[in-house]
């Protein structure tokens, strides 16, 4: 049974988020009035340890089942990444309900890794010279005391097959390599190796469902390397701008920083990003009429 300090608890706490989610709710109007269809927004926090996982698609689904979609819609994204799954996932999910007029994506701020991947998979990507995109190269994600670290699977891969080749080949002493052999999982590579195949099979996939339609795929992946490895972009964390997007074919629309339209965009981020971030909401999705939050 719920005691009657708890229900003031409870109750003030949907007060507090009934008002703030009122808030944004002109920024909805003002965004939707600009861009012609309706604003869904999907931030993951970049604070806590979550990402996009396939519990989104559910939330997600429900947020556009309850929208007028008959014109298409525009996905608000902010999320450091995820499951490529279940990005692909919610692209099936994105198209399935916008139709044929299909759905586009604004990014404000930055939508990394599967983030990434949900963009490619939209009609159009609307960003500023700011925004930033980055390498689809899955990551682990890992919880030490108050600080969230995020590790490139590609990186792990190849430094145990870089340690291997030279644990092969030296003509010296291999002790010292196997030594840092035993700190991997064998088991765990080859599964990490699948995951990389994964997510560049998912890239291609819906890139020549969408915005490359007319490219073979091995054009696609020459198109897109810069978003398949982080060799070109060096780290996973390095941002792909607008231009860097454009230049891979992809169909992108650049917005002016100063314009108004824009300046609706960035505050309605400042206030989901601030959102997420926290009294312990991890995660929310919500369109003008109806917010789902997912709690750390």
């Amino acid at each position: 049974m719920i005691g009657s300090k708890d229900k003031l608890i409870i109750q003030k706490i949907n007060e507090e988020r009934k008002q703030a989610h009122s808030t944004r709710q002109n920024l909805y109007k003002l965004l939707e009035k600009e861009i012609g269809v309706p604003v869904i927004s999907f931030f993951t926090s970049f604070v806590y340890p979550v990402g996009i996982e396939n519990s989104d698609v559910g939330m997600l689904q429900e947020a556009l089942r309850k929208s007028d979609l008959s014109k298409g819609f525009a996905l608000f994204l902010s999320s450091p990444g995820g499951d490529a799954l279940a990005a692909e996932r919610i692209i099936n999910v994105c198209r399935a309900y916008s139709g044929t007029k299909k759905y586009q994506v604004i990014v404000a701020g930055m939508a990394k890794s599967a983030a990434t991947l949900i963009c490619l998979g939209a009609s159009e990507i609307i960003m500023s010279e700011t925004s930033e995109l980055g390498p689809v190269d899955p990551q682990i994600v890992i919880k030490e005391g108050n600080s969230v670290k995020r590790f490139s699977i590609y990186k792990l891969v190849e430094s145990y097959k870089e340690l291997f080749e030279a644990a092969v080949t030296t003509q010296g002493r291999v002790e010292p390599y196997l030594q840092q052999l035993a700190n991997y999982d064998e088991r765990e590579i080859t599964h990490f190796q699948s995951i990389l195949e994964l997510t560049k099979d998912i890239t291609i996939k819906v890139l020549k469902d969408g915005m490359l339609k007319d490219d073979e795929e091995d054009k696609i992946e020459e198109k897109i390397k810069i978003f398949l490895t982080p060799e070109r972009a060096k780290i996973h964390e390095r941002p792909i701008y607008a231009r860097e997007v454009k230049s891979c074919g992809l169909k992108v629309r650049v917005e002016d920083l100063r314009s108004k339209f824009w300046s609706t965009v960035y505050e309605l981020y400042v206030r989901l990003n601030n959102y997420v971030s926290h009294n312990d909401i991890a995660k929310c999705i919500e369109s003008k009429d109806y917010s789902f939050i997912a709690k750390i």
